[in-house]
């Protein structure tokens, strides 16, 4: 029987938050990427193009696993009733629930991270505890049927996981394999304990305005369901 792993998309959604996990799922044999936005037109990414789903929220099959990619567009996204309404019912059958770098507050808005370890990209993680989770250090966190990710890159090797949980290490390899997935970046750096303090300082402006952004618009969704 097909393995249904559903990822829903909003506007201005990173696209290597779903491209990535998305191409080393679609390597397993029996799992079918059912890609969905609200309506199930076209959505634009944060990189300038726009993605195709194949369904609606009323069409979209019932998840096995949900991958909810973050994005720019999240801050939004978290209050989007319809969305986050889609999430919490795909969350209520799914086997897993997961989430690649700011997605984790979509599923934090849709009540699935309380009590939980989780983590998101490395700019954002202190407005987990928001969402009532517990911020765990790591690239992958997994808490039962939980798995979060951290920042964009992260997918990759989250979805390696998964696939090395649900269907064995040997196909995971295989897949790693097959995608010559075998970074080599030409930088020591890419998270605030590894990267240069002068590269930190430009870089950390810009997340403190986006970490202020998430936690209004979390603000925001806890005012509306009071």
């Amino acid at each position: 029987m097909a393995f249904n792993i559903v990822i829903p998309l909003f506007p201005g959604v990173t696209q290597l938050d779903f491209t990535g996990p998305a191409q080393m799922f679609a390597q397993v044999p029996d799992a079918t990427i059912c890609v969905v936005s609200e309506s199930g037109a076209s959505i634009k990414t944060d990189s300038g193009f726009s993605i195709l789903p194949g369904h609606d929220f009323d069409n979209c099959p019932q998840a096995d696993l949900i991958c909810i990619p973050g994005g720019p567009g999240v801050f939004t996204a978290i209050n989007n009733g319809a969305l986050v309404s889609f999430v919490d019912r795909q969350c209520e059958t799914a086997q897993y629930l997961t989430s690649v770098c700011t997605g984790a507050f979509i599923l934090g808005a849709a009540g699935r991270l309380q009590g939980r370890r989780a983590t998101t990209h490395w700019g954002y993680t202190s407005a987990l505890e928001v969402c009532g989770a517990e911020f765990t250090p790591g690239r992958i966190v997994t808490d039962g049927n939980l798995i979060t990710a951290g920042g964009v890159t992260s997918g990759i090797d989250f979805s390696l996981a998964v696939i090395a949980r649900i269907w064995g290490e040997t196909l995971a390899q295989a897949i790693q394999l097959r995608m010559e997935y075998n970074p080599a970046p030409p930088f020591t750096g890419g998270h605030p304990g590894a990267s240069e303090p002068a590269i930190l300082a430009e870089v950390q402006p810009f997340y403190d305005k986006a970490l202020a952004r998430v936690l209004a618009a979390l603000a925001e969704r806890a005012g509306k369901a009071e």
